[in-house]
């Protein structure tokens, strides 16, 4: 196709694989229910490129939703690069439009002048018609509710439905064993993508380990450091997010630390981490806000305290956030205790999602599937 043609690059097996699927899929009777599970760097968002133009080229709109703003505004600007030899533009529908331009959107899309909409759950209002949806494409699958994710299909007549993630959530990898949701996995990485190393360091290599961090940066690359809590509270003796940036802030006067946490407002929050992605941060202090985040390629550093107070599937989706670049990466585990839990070894162990997916599957169990639990 011409999308091919025009990629600056070759398309893995894996990738290939996955077109062909969901291909077979969409050409089908029935509607399309597909997960696409791929870590970090697979090339997710290709494979689903692939589909929202297959989408298009029969007459329907396809829509990407993504968890947050600063997401939607990343694949809207990979969009735009990768279909700007196709002649195509993909518009941009979130929260953050002021008023006259969302209206503007909203009126495009239930025209049908938009083929393609990259947007939040801003897609998914009331006010939001589709003149016909044939595809909806939910990227990072396990952060929107069972009612967020039906809202979006409930745009089109029965559209089929791509689900992208790096760690399907209990529910999903309970959903494909029984049958009622057709899975495509992604591993191989293109070419140029560094490895992410992961280790577990007990206490008595505190010191060491935001040494190396401080020497990452001043050697010109960035780090995420994450805390559990916003802040200290006499219930639970976890160290905390704002006191460990002033902390770091005092003690490293060389280095420029940020902070966001969910307590900050968004626009706040998004500035804080555009800072980061330009370079202008050096060290990120950060809560699970970024859990789902932007490609900061330069940023190759991430400890993690108190790791055994997160989920296996949370750890990972974390640790995704380096190894985006060529450079190798270091994922660090800082503990409370001495000795290492077996599921932070097993997790240290394998940088495989679906491994990390079933061993959260065995730790938490599948939940209710007839439900919206």
């Amino acid at each position: 196709s011409a999308l091919r043609e025009a990629l600056p690059w070759d398309l893995t097996e894996d990738q290939k694989r996955a077109i062909r699927e969901i291909f077979g899929d969409m050409t089908q009777a029935e509607r399309m229910h597909r997960l696409v599970m791929g870590d970090v760097g697979t090339g997710k968002t290709v494979v689903a490129l692939f589909a929202m133009l297959l989408a298009v080229e029969n007459g329907y709109q396809a829509a990407l939703m993504a968890p947050t703003e600063l997401l939607a505004e990343q694949h809207h600007r990979t969009l735009t690069t990768l279909l700007a030899p196709l002649g195509l533009v993909p518009e941009l529908l979130i929260g953050r439009l002021g008023a006259t331009d969302k209206k503007a959107v909203r009126q495009r899309i239930a025209a049908g002048e938009v083929p393609l909409v990259v947007g939040t759950h801003a897609l998914v209002q009331e006010s939001v018609a589709f003149a016909r949806l044939g595809l909806a494409v939910i990227d990072e699958q396990h952060r929107f509710g069972v009612e967020q994710r039906s809202a979006l299909m409930a745009k089109g007549e029965a559209p089929d439905v791509l689900l992208l993630t790096a760690t399907p959530i209990p529910r999903s990898l309970a959903l494909t064993r029984y049958g009622d949701l057709d899975m495509s996995v992604l591993k191989q990485r293109p070419p140029g993508r560094g490895t992410i190393r992961t280790a577990v360091r007990t206490p008595a290599h505190r010191g060491r380990v935001f040494e190396f961090v401080r020497q990452s940066v001043l050697g010109g690359g960035q780090a995420y450091v994450v805390l559990p809590v916003i802040e200290e509270s006499e219930k639970a003796d976890l160290r905390a997010a704002e006191t460990m940036a002033i902390t770091l802030t005092a003690q490293w006067d060389d280095v420029r630390v940020g902070l966001v946490h969910g307590r900050i407002k968004p626009p706040e929050r998004n500035e804080v981490m555009r800072a980061f992605r330009d370079g202008e941060v050096q060290v990120l202090v950060a809560t699970t806000v970024i859990e789902v985040g932007i490609d900061v390629p330069n940023a190759t550093v991430m400890v993690i305290e108190h790791p055994e107070r997160f989920g296996l599937a949370q750890l990972h989706q974390l640790r995704g956030r380096i190894g985006r670049g060529t450079a190798e990466s270091h994922c660090i585990l800082l503990t409370t205790s001495d000795g290492v839990p077996p599921r932070l070894r097993a997790f240290a162990g394998t940088s495989d999602g679906f491994k990390i997916a079933e061993l959260d599957l065995e730790e938490r169990r599948q939940g209710d599937l007839l439900g919206a639990r």
